[in-house]
C-alpha cells in the first residue's frame, strides 16, 4: 500500500513492522473488510490538487480551516523588519519541551552537564559550517545585541575609534548599535548603497581608513537586497587593517557562499528563522562567530564549548574552554557582561538544521527566493506601487514605495481586510513612504495573490474617492 504523504513510510521500516506483526502484506490488516467494499485506489490523503504531497504546515492549515469551518484561512503576516513569520516543525516544539532540555541554562557545574555541553558543541559546529568560519560561541541573546558585541569586539582588537555602517542595515539593529557604542567616543559613519541597492564598494573604499575599526553590512539588507560585494568590501577593509562584520540571514546561506569564505572577519546572525518562531518578541538567538585568529577568539564574548578526551584518553568529553563573563576569572577583563545565554534556542536551532539537512536548507532557501521574485513580479504590475531595486537579487523581503496614500493608511486598511501587509520603513527615516514586506516558506502562491489583490483594492479605493 502506497502512502505518498507519509515521509517516514520507508520500505525497510514497513517490512520490520510486518515481521513483528506476523503478516506478509499490509493488505492482511484489512481482511475483515469485505473485498467488494474496499477502495481499489490509493487514498488522496495529504495530496494537493496536482497530486503532489503536501507539507506538514500545509496540512495543519487545511486542518485548521476544516476545524473552524472557514472558507478563507488566515494568511500568515507579511509584516516584519527584524523578524518574519517562518514555519516551525512540530517535532522541534515537541523535543525542546523535554525536561532535560527545557531547563537549559548556563552550565555552571559543566562537568556533570555533558549532554547539554555536547548539544551546544553540535550547535557551534553546525553554525560554523553554515557561516564559513572556524569558531562560533554558544549563543548570544539576539541578533541585534550579537551585532553590537561583534562591533565592540572589533574595536577592542583594532583599538580604533570609527565604525562604518552600511545604509542597508536594519534601523532597529542600528539603534541598538548606537546605544552600545554611546559613551565610548566611537564615531559612526554611514556607507551609501549603489544603484542595485547593495553597499557601495566604491564609497566604502574611500571611507575606510586607518581609524576604522570595522565595516558592518547586512545580507539580505533591510530592502531585501543580497549583498554582492562582500569579497571586495573585505579586501578594502583588510588593506587598511580594519575588520569586516557581516550580519547574514542563516537561511540565505543555503544558496549563497557563506560570509566567512568571502573574507568576513566576524559573522553575526539571528537564529529566529531556524525553527524558533515568533513569541511576542522572543525567545531569540544571537549568532556570533569568527575566523580562527587568536586575537579575535580571545575577544569573543560569551562561552565556547570545546571537545576533548577524558584523562584516561578513552571517552570523549566536553568543557567550557572560553567563558569571558564578569562573574568568572576574567572579572574586570571580561569582554561582556552577558549573564546567561540562549542555550535552549541554540539547541532548537541545531535540531532544526539537523532535521532539514544541507539539501533541505538549499531547497528551503530556493523556495523563499522564488516567492520573493514572484511577489516582486506581481507588485510591479500594481498601480500605485513602486518596487525598489526591482532587478536586484533579493531574498525574504521586498521594499516598495506607495504612491497616493501614506504607508500607515495602506497598512491599516489592509489589516481591516485581514492581512498584515508590511512594515513602515519611513518611520525610521528609510526613504519616503516606503514599506517592506516579508515573504517566507509559510506563504503560498494564493497567499501572495491575495495580498496583491487587497493592496490593489486599497489603492484603487483611494483613486476612486
Amino acid at each position: 500500500m502506497e502512502i505518498p504523504w507519509a515521509k517516514n513510510s520507508d520500505e525497510a521500516v514497513k517490512r520490520r513492522i510486518m515481521e513483528e506483526v506476523g503478516i506478509a502484506s499490509i493488505e492482511e490488516l484489512f481482511q475483515d473488510v469485505p473485498a467488494e467494499i474496499r477502495l481499489k485506489r490509493t487514498l488522496r490523503v495529504g495530496l494537493s490538487e496536482d497530486g503532489e504531497g503536501v507539507s506538514e504546515y500545509e496540512l495543519l492549515r487545511l486542518a485548521k480551516r476544516v476545524r473552524e469551518s472557514i472558507s478563507n484561512p488566515r494568511i500568515p503576516p507579511f509584516a516584519g523588519i527584524e523578524h518574519c513569520y517562518h514555519v516551525v516543525p512540530s517535532v522541534i516544539k515537541e523535543l525542546i519541551y523535554r525536561g532535560e532540555l527545557y531547563t537549559a541554562y548556563t552550565p555552571y557545574a559543566f562537568e556533570i552537564n555533558q549532554g547539554l555541553l555536547q548539544a551546544l558543541f553540535e550547535y557551534q559546529s553546525l553554525i560554523a559550517e553554515l557561516y564559513g568560519v572556524e569558531v562560533v560561541n554558544a549563543s548570544m541573546y539576539d541578533g541585534s545585541t550579537a551585532l553590537a558585541e561583534a562591533v565592540r569586539m572589533a574595536i577592542r582588537v583594532t583599538k580604533r575609534s570609527k565604525v562604518l555602517v552600511s545604509e542597508g542595515l536594519s534601523p532597529l539593529k542600528l539603534r541598538v548599535l548606537e546605544t552600545w557604542l554611546y559613551g565610548l567616543g566611537i564615531k559612526i559613519e554611514r556607507v551609501g548603497l549603489d544603484e542595485r541597492g547593495a553597499t557601495s564598494v566604491e564609497e566604502a573604499v574611500k571611507l575606510v581608513d586607518r581609524d576604522t575599526a570595522a565595516l558592518v553590512v547586512e545580507t539580505p539588507n533591510v530592502y531585501g537586497v543580497i549583498e554582492h560585494g562582500v569579497k571586495a568590501l573585505a579586501d578594502a577593509c583588510h588593506e587598511k587593517g580594519a575588520l569586516l562584520v557581516v550580519f547574514a540571514n542563516p537561511l540565505l546561506l543555503g544558496i549563497v557562499k557563506p560570509p566567512g569564505e568571502l573574507g568576513a572577519d566576524i559573522v553575526v546572525g539571528e537564529g529566529q528563522p531556524l525553527g524558533l518562531g515568533l513569541f511576542y518578541g522572543g525567545a531569540t538567538l544571537g549568532i556570533l562567530g569568527t575566523r580562527r585568529d587568536l586575537k579575535l577568539v580571545r575577544q569573543l564574548p560569551g562561552r565556547l564549548v570545546g571537545m576533548t578526551l577524558t584523562e584516561d584518553g578513552v571517552d570523549v568529553s566536553y568543557a567550557l574552554v572560553l567563558q569571558t563573563r564578569e562573574q568568572h576569572i576574567r572579572r574586570e577583563r571580561a569582554t561582556s557582561n552577558i549573564t546567561t545565554n540562549s542555550a535552549l534556542m541554540a539547541i532548537a536551532a541545531a535540531m532544526y538544521l539537523s532535521l532539514i539537512g544541507g539539501e533541505g536548507l538549499k531547497r528551503l532557501a530556493l523556495s523563499i527566493a522564488s516567492r520573493t521574485l514572484y511577489l516582486k513580479t506581481r507588485l510591479s504590475d500594481l498601480d500605485g506601487v513602486e518596487v525598489l531595486y526591482r532587478n536586484s537579487p533579493s531574498f525574504l523581503k521586498v521594499a516598495t514605495r506607495v504612491k497616493g496614500m501614506s504607508v500607515e493608511n495602506v497598512i491599516r486598511r489592509a489589516r481591516e481586510r485581514g492581512i498584515l501587509c508590511g512594515s513602515n520603513l519611513s518611520r525610521y527615516g528609510y526613504g519616503d513612504n516606503v514599506m517592506v514586506m516579508c515573504v517566507t516558506e509559510a506563504h503560498s502562491r494564493s497567499d501572495i495573490d491575495e495580498l496583491v489583490k487587497v493592496l490593489g483594492e486599497v489603492l484603487s479605493h483611494v483613486e476612486a474617492s
